[in-house]
């Protein structure tokens, strides 16, 4: 079987190494990587859609309401008197208004 005259058996022996390994990578992309990608597709997607006036929560729980946003910085409305600034990469998610009826 590892005869080196015979080109075929040289070459089986090569596809049989790394064939599994090409099978992993396959395996990796479609259930880590291509699920990730996903993710943080519809998170970009979702932080270029903030606007004035949403209600969001930070990654560290505290909820508010939008009431200045730049490219990179998010100024939100905590209650009557206290604002907050936060990076906009801070934000969690949005809260939509069905879910607070």
């Amino acid at each position: 079987m590892f005869q080196l005259a015979s080109g075929e058996t040289a070459q089986g022996g090569l596809i049989g190494l790394i064939l599994p390994f090409v099978l992993m990578f396959v395996i990796f992309y479609f259930l880590l990587i291509r699920p990730q990608q996903k993710k943080q597709k519809t998170r970009n997607a979702m932080l270029s859609a903030l606007k004035k006036g949403d209600k969001v929560v930070t990654i560290g729980g505290l909820h508010g309401t939008i009431v200045e946003i730049t490219d990179d910085i998010v100024v939100l409305k905590v209650n009557d008197v206290t604002k907050l600034t936060f990076d906009r990469s801070s934000i969690s998610h949005s809260v939509s208004q069905a879910s607070e009826a």
